[in-house]
């Protein structure tokens, strides 16, 4: 079987990218080197928006009491493009920076940026004055969007930035300079005659913060053609795997469900912007949001509106799956889940096998700088492997390298470096960062991970979470693997403290499920019945409260070891 799933993984991949297919590979010469693209790929994130007007009639967003069609949708995004080009005069090129929870407003302000031919800035909505005001003053916005929980934040430094906002829900009394949006819009000329907008596919489309989960946030700057290509990308992994799983998504077809995503991860990161909102402009897939995570919310929402896809962190995810409530739910429509933003920890592999054993369940591996995944593994792929990250797209070149640059032989454990025509242009304002990870080319992805005898991708660390025990290197993540099969965990991390025997010791922090107790001595016993001595967490905190996570789900390890040694 496996043998036999390996070539039909490599026979459809070649006929998605054949001459005249759908995925049809070419070549292009970009910053003066040789890239793979995909020929059919919208040249623009204009072509690509104006894809969904075809779908008019669909339902497109379900956002609290709100449904809106896709008509309605574009109703509002042809409102704005007046408003930006008319009234605030935006131009081509000029930044425009988005400041809210996830909402329709929020998918309508970032498309007429776009087909204003302006740059689109989304800030870290979950940010508080200092790391809103950080994005506002290095990226120079011309205008703001925003709610009216980040007006808050930042309605005292307006004028100070000399920049004007469009705040969603605002109230009356607004500050000078703050329009409603829906007074703005309401406000707006129908039928309005405008220039037509030339953008280039190396024009910039987008400066995308990183979340900044141990400096100042860097806004990662992506060009049309870099998005476009990272968007079809994951189309293709997607016929890829379907093709190669037809028992299970026959069944899925079968089921007769629309196909309906619950947003439930943020649209100022990639795996909301990306993977699911401009991803479903060129389907007419059906978008229901979130107003924030919980596990009761999203089974009512699953069962009440059929939600057939979720992506969301593995955190996020072994919640759902190993909540009680899940198997008293009505999940039957659920036909599709992935993991994003970190590895799939053992326990969670087992929830989703047992639970939905005929899903199409999945992960890929990609970062903010390389617009979408460069490798990806669903449906038989990831039941034959779940632990790896899957085969490498034919857009991109994945190297596993040592400490002098050198690429490692199949098995060995090194950085990965990625080089494509996704990656970024760069750090936004921060030429030394930029020249750090970007180098001839290559992205370094701060990741150790090694290919397997089949070409697939393991992620098992990141090169900072290696703790470095009196020179015995121990892997967080094989740490927490192991943590989280204990019956009475719920949560787990594992960073390294300052020692002063062993320059670096192991600390755990760990998070009970309800009920449960444990001593940090059972902690230890649990571990030394699994791994090596040396692998023996010295500190073990628990921590009444779930652990401190950023916007994608990864722990704050950086948060937690600064609690510690301030302790």
């Amino acid at each position: 079987m496996t043998e036999a799933l390996k070539q039909q993984l490599q026979a459809v991949a070649a006929q998605l990218t054949a001459l005249d297919a759908p995925y049809e590979l070419a070549e292009i010469t970009h910053d003066g080197r040789n890239c793979r693209i995909y020929r059919n790929a919208p040249a623009n994130l204009a072509v690509l928006i104006e894809q969904g007007r075809g779908f008019a009639d669909k339902e497109f967003l379900v956002w609290q009491d709100q449904r809106l069609s896709y008509a309605d949708f574009y109703h509002q995004v042809d409102a704005l493009v007046v408003v930006l080009r008319r009234q605030y005069g935006i131009r081509q090129g000029e930044r425009v920076a988005i400041a809210m929870r996830n909402r329709p407003e929020w998918m309508a302000a970032f498309a007429a940026v776009i087909l204003c031919g302006a740059v689109a800035v989304p800030l870290n909505s979950w940010g508080q004055r200092e790391e809103l005001l950080h994005g506002l003053t290095d990226s120079a916005p011309r205008l703001l969007f925003c709610d009216a929980q980040r007006l808050a934040h930042v309605a005292a430094d307006l004028a100070a930035l000399r920049l004007p906002a469009i705040v969603v829900d605002a109230g009356e009394n607004l500050p000078a300079g703050v329009a409603d949006y829906r007074t703005v819009l309401d406000a707006a000329p129908t039928g309005a005659s405008l220039p037509a907008i030339d953008i280039a596919s190396d024009d910039l489309a987008m400066i995308m913060y990183t979340s900044g989960t141990a400096s100042l946030a860097k806004g990662v700057v992506s060009t049309h053609r870099a998005m476009c290509q990272g968007i079809v990308n994951m189309e293709y992994f997607g016929a890829l795997f379907v093709m190669t799983s037809p028992e299970r998504f026959g069944a899925m077809m079968a089921a007769g469900f629309e196909m309906t995503t619950l947003m439930a991860v943020p649209l100022f990161h990639s795996s909301g912007l990306h993977a699911q909102f401009l991803s479903a402009l060129r389907t007419g897939r059906r978008i229901v949001i979130m107003y924030k995570w919980d596990v009761g919310a999203v089974l009512e929402i699953i069962a009440g509106e059929r939600i057939t896809q979720l992506s969301a962190s593995p955190a996020m995810m072994l919640q759902l799956f190993g909540d009680p409530r899940f198997d008293r739910s009505d999940t039957r429509s659920l036909a599709w889940v992935g993991f994003g933003g970190g590895m799939a920890p053992d326990p969670l592999l087992d929830l989703v096998a047992r639970k939905k054993p005929q899903a199409m369940a999945g992960i890929g591996y990609g970062l903010t700088e390389t617009n979408g995944p460069s490798n990806a593994a669903t449906g038989e792929a990831f039941a034959w492997k779940p632990r790896s990250n899957g085969p490498t797209s034919p857009i991109f070149d994945v190297r596993i390298v040592d400490e002098n640059g050198r690429t490692l032989p199949q098995g060995a454990r090194g950085e990965v470096w990625i080089r494509g025509i996704t990656l970024m242009q760069g750090y936004w304002n921060r030429p030394e960062a930029t020249r750090e990870v970007l180098q001839d080319g290559w992205l370094h992805s701060g990741d150790i991970g090694y290919f397997d005898e089949d070409g697939f991708l393991y992620i098992v660390d990141r090169i900072k979470d290696i703790v470095n025990r009196g020179g015995e290197k121990i892997a967080s993540a094989e740490i927490e693997s192991v943590l989280l099969q204990h019956p009475a965990i719920a949560e787990a991390a594992a960073f390294g403290v300052s020692d002063d025997g062993y320059g670096e010791a192991l600390a755990v922090a760990v998070h009970l499920r309800p009920g449960m107790s444990l001593t940090a001595e059972d902690v230890r016993n649990h571990v030394a019945a699994h791994l090596a001595a040396y692998k023996i967490p010295g500190h073990v905190v628990f921590h009444d409260d779930i652990l401190p996570r950023n916007v994608v789900g990864k722990v704050l390890k950086r948060q937690l070891r600064d609690d510690f040694e301030r302790d």
